[in-house]
């Protein structure tokens, strides 16, 4: 007779936990305001919330990284002392980072047996190890080959691994932190068959996420934090995304957009011919790469990370050099140009890492946002910086993109990242750009930072600005483009008209699976 407390791993499943009248405070700030949340056994609780609402901060103080200021956590109706991740996991919770924690050159199984205790003192139990992952993998579903090394492994699949890492230690509870993030259609969906038979099964499930529509094809319950408060928790039942949008920001939020017609330009605003370049590495990362980008069009690339898309927007910014091939910009060749000539002839680029390439953080918002034009008139006289103007021109574009900052004095480090891309947005936009280069435009930024950013995106797009716009985000790429070019191992797979695709159709060339033929290009 099967013991319906226990889960196929033997553990015992956690009944419930209670987080109650949980507080945290840091410097200045309350991440979380007597906050209370519950999770069952069985059950897909999602935790929404913008950037700094404080569900990381909640999520953290449940795995032991964080012990909050005042309130308990309780676990099966008795008051439970989780000081460290050690505590946490002794108590049969476990945590799916959103960035995995792998190592590269080990195998599935050194990396499941990292840090565990051995019966042969220093030696590991690998055979033990691998034969328990077999056994966990059969039961859920999460086919991986335990002597693969990860570094050979697909995203999915690293993500199996960590599932089955948690699992092996006893995991009663799973705190799954954006799982989706980097995954394709197909991947999510498979993650989803394998999350839901968890659930069936009795594990208790904690999905963060700011996807509301995998929110709403997942969950159970719903809980959203604003400010550190939770607003409320519903049933997963009738709830519209409209409705979990407005709760997470506090009013209305356009989330589907209306783009009007594209202009009908005969003018190619960027051209890529043959486009081959190297990665950091020496690797090849772009090859044979052509695409063409006409003025007031939106053409999105999508692809799972790592396919060559940080090395395409650094080509196109003259941060990386072309091994062979063209670069063309409103008809000229600017494939020897240096960036500040592409710069200074109209491109504008947003890059991929805002905190590394796009701001000092030691500058101020003032700073930051003329640090491309300080030299020019009438941000200066000659070789001397003209205060008043750099001070009138900065508080100008803080209110015209809603940058939330205590002044144009402050660091930029002090801001949100989704404040901080708005910084950047200004700066690049406020020089009236020909062609816009927006590398992964809303990674990290809370829905509604989001929704701003795109409806600038759009606006340009109205001004006869040709766009590339490339994103991880599918949702993003559907949303905002109207034809799609997909990228897997540094080549375009197709490119398609946004109104004669989908997402499984993407998801598939994603995954280097080739499209039917399409006409790539329009010469």
């Amino acid at each position: 007779m099967t013991d319906t407390n226990l889960l196929p791993t033997g553990r015992p499943k956690i009944e419930q936990l209670e987080m109650v009248d949980i507080v945290k405070r840091f410097p200045g700030v309350l991440a979380c305001d007597h906050v209370n949340f519950d999770v069952r056994a069985g059950e897909v609780h999602a935790l929404l919330g913008e950037n700094g609402a404080g569900k990381s901060t909640l999520m953290k103080i449940l795995y032991g990284l964080y012990h909050q200021d005042e309130g308990e956590i309780r676990i099966n109706g008795r008051a439970a002392a989780i000081d460290t991740p050690n505590d946490a996991i002794d108590r049969g919770i476990g945590m799916i980072h959103q960035h995995f924690m792998l190592v590269d050159t080990l195998t599935v199984t050194e990396n499941v047996a990292l840090g565990l205790e051995s019966s042969r003192g220093p030696l590991l139990d690998l055979d033990k190890v691998e034969a328990r992952i077999r056994e966990l993998a059969g039961v859920y579903g999460l086919h991986v080959d335990p002597r693969a090394p990860v570094w050979t492994l697909a995203v999915g699949e690293r993500q199996r691994v960590e599932i089955i890492k948690a699992l092996y230690r006893g995991a009663a509870l799973l705190i799954l932190d954006e799982p989706t993030a980097v995954l394709t259609p197909q991947e999510v969906d498979e993650l989803f068959v394998t999350l839901r038979q968890m659930a069936l099964d009795g594990h208790s499930l904690i999905f963060i996420s700011h996807k509301l529509h995998e929110v709403l094809a997942l969950s159970d319950r719903i809980s959203v934090l604003r400010n550190g408060r939770l607003i409320d928790s519903v049933v997963n039942a009738g709830v519209t995304r409209s409705e979990l949008a407005r709760m997470m920001v506090g009013r209305d939020v356009l989330l589907e957009r209306m783009k009007g017609p594209a202009i009908q330009a005969s003018r190619n605003g960027l051209q890529l011919d043959r486009v081959a370049a190297r990665g950091i590495l020496g690797n090849k990362a772009l090859d044979d790469v052509t695409l063409t980008v006409k003025a007031g069009e939106i053409l999105g690339v999508a692809g799972v990370s790592g396919n060559g898309q940080r090395e395409l927007a650094e080509v196109i910014a003259g941060l990386r050099p072309v091994e062979q091939g063209s670069v063309v910009k409103s008809g000229d060749d600017v494939t020897a140009w240096s960036p500040a000539q592409r710069t200074a002839a109209g491109l504008a680029y947003i890059p991929e890492e805002r905190m590394h390439d796009g701001v000092i953080q030691s500058f101020s918002v003032a700073d930051n946002l003329v640090l491309q034009d300080h030299t020019r008139p009438p941000l200066s006289r000659g070789i001397f910086l003209n205060f008043p103007a750099i001070s009138r021109f900065s508080r100008r574009l803080v209110e015209e993109f809603r940058v939330k900052t205590p002044s144009i004095d402050t660091p930029v480090k002090s801001l949100s990242g989704g404040n901080i891309q708005k910084l950047i947005l200004a700066r690049e936009l406020a020089r009236n750009p020909d062609v816009l280069v927006a590398a992964q435009p809303t990674r990290g930024v809370d829905i509604g930072a989001t929704e701003y950013i795109h409806n600038r995106l759009l606006a340009q797009r109205g001004q006869g600005t040709a766009t590339l716009l490339i994103s991880e985000d599918l949702d993003e790429i559907l949303a905002l483009s109207d034809r799609i070019a997909v990228i897997y191992e540094g080549r375009i797979m197709g490119v398609v008209d946004r109104d004669a695709t989908n997402a499984e159709e993407l998801g598939l060339m994603m995954a280097g699976v080739t499209a039917e033929p399409h006409p790539q290009e329009s010469q």
